[in-house]
């Protein structure tokens, strides 16, 4: 009897220990000594990850890591030794947990093995409480996936996801924020779990009930021989990119009105049409990453009376589309310059890079392109703010932000008003503008 009552639970557990675990589930059969941590890890992480180490699990500030080593690795975490790491008898694996504070912000790891560094992370996020659904908070209800097809992009097709939360009322026009890349923020439990942040301050009454949608850049292979294919497949051929990487940077990457009027006249045009939304530029939102970063920015600047309020991370501010089309003289390498001569636009912007941002020899280098951009900013007296970490072009340091980016974005929002003309931040007009130094050349490292 006992037998039979026992051997269901194992199948239970085996099965359990064969797909792929959260943080929490891991550190649990690590501190229980379990039999089926090997199993846990192996099924968890790729064997590359493992190998490489750069395998690790976290959830707020609780973290799992785990990597195969000739011999005990030292686990160091922002340049701190951290905890001891474990053996699993009879393989090359090794595991530890850790608790990494402070929470909302980017970590970094790494081995030493036999004296020497090994593997690790820049980019190692520790979501805080806000970045999980929190206990009472309602959830709102996210959309299939609907197809628009674009008449200004020649029948380019695009992707995209409308989010409703609990708390919008049909009677009561709602604000507005639109994700560029939109699908890599739909899962509550993914990399960017927007969603949960969306709904936590929703409820806490830090931001407006909002709609939000989530937009994936545009697939143009069904339109041959249009203007826009034509030239999306010219710019394939001639920087050999895929036809849907070039025509999300022929969307995102270009300095003009053509994707904001896209998103005015056709994308939020098919949601006004279903969802009560307020119409001023006070109420609507932007974000994006990388390409997606200038993409959300460049709306706004050229129709801040659709878009005021940006959230840019690790933003291509680079020349990736200058001259391309030769009827578009400005690149994004020229927007600091715009910045500065060009009339100011009512636009309150949050800026985040991190030191180990991607740089090329085509166009130059992103974390000195935001710094540029977070001067020119400062200088023409924008209401915006930097964050600057020692992150690379990864969405961990935004994602991990977040919270705080949306509560900074929306702060003294007021329904009862339309517009607002922002101002910077008293705690931003005191401080310096930024400043650089040189800390990775070899004199420097002497």
């Amino acid at each position: 009897m006992w037998k039979s009552a026992v051997l269901p639970f194992c199948l239970v557990i085996s099965a359990f220990a064969a797909d792929k675990l959260s943080a929490p589930q891991l550190i649990d059969l690590a501190k229980a000594n379990s039999p089926l941590l090997r199993d846990a890890i192996q099924s968890t992480f790729e064997a590359k990850d493992l190998q490489e180490g750069t395998a690790w699990a976290g959830h707020g500030p609780d973290f799992f890591f785990a990597v195969e080593a000739p011999s005990q690795p030292s686990l160091i975490v922002d340049a701190d030794a951290a905890a001891q790491m474990k053996h699993l008898s009879d393989s090359d694996l090794w595991y530890a947990t850790a608790h990494i504070e402070p929470v909302g912000t980017l970590h970094s790891f790494h081995y030493i093995v036999n004296g020497a560094p090994f593997g690790g992370k820049l980019d190692l996020p520790a979501f805080s409480p806000l970045s999980y659904l929190q206990p009472g908070v309602p959830s709102g209800t996210l959309s299939q996936k609907i197809i628009h097809t674009s008449k200004i992009y020649d029948g380019m097709k695009s992707e995209y996801w409308i989010y409703v939360p609990a708390q919008y009322d049909p009677k009561v026009p709602a604000a507005l924020m639109v994700f560029q890349d939109g699908g890599g923020y739909t899962d509550r439990d993914g990399n960017n779990p927007a969603l949960n942040v969306i709904d936590n301050l929703i409820a806490e009454k830090k931001i407006p009930v909002m709609i939000c949608v989530f937009i994936n850049p545009g697939d143009i292979s069904d339109s041959p021989s249009t203007p826009t294919y034509n030239f999306v497949k010219g710019y394939s051929d001639k920087w050999h990119r895929t036809l849907k990487d070039s025509m999300r940077s022929t969307l995102y990457d270009t300095v003009s009105d053509r994707y904001a009027r896209f998103l005015r006249d056709e994308m939020l045009a098919d949601v006004t049409a279903k969802y009560n939304i307020r119409k001023d530029a006070y109420s609507h939102a932007i974000t994006g990453l990388s390409s997606g970063g200038i993409c959300s920015f460049n709306a706004a600047w050229q129709m801040p009376d659709e878009f005021s309020r940006v959230i840019s991370w690790i933003g291509s501010f680079a020349s990736i589309q200058w001259k391309e089309q030769p009827d578009i003289p400005d690149g994004g390498q020229d927007y600091p310059e715009k910045i500065l001569r060009e009339p100011k636009r009512n636009i309150r912007v949050w800026l985040q890079d991190g030191a180990n941002d991607q740089e090329n020899d085509r166009y130059g280098s992103w974390p000195l392109a935001n710094i540029r951009m977070a001067n020119a900013l400062k200088l023409k007296g924008y209401d915006f703010h930097f964050s600057f970490g020692k992150g690379t072009h990864n969405s961990g340091h935004g994602a991990a932000e977040f919270p705080e980016e949306m509560i900074w974005l929306w702060r003294d929002y007021d329904p009862a008003r339309t517009s607002q003309i922002f101002e910077m931040d008293p705690a931003e007009k005191s401080k310096p503008l930024f400043r650089v130094s040189i800390v990775n050349r070899e004199a420097d490292a002497k």
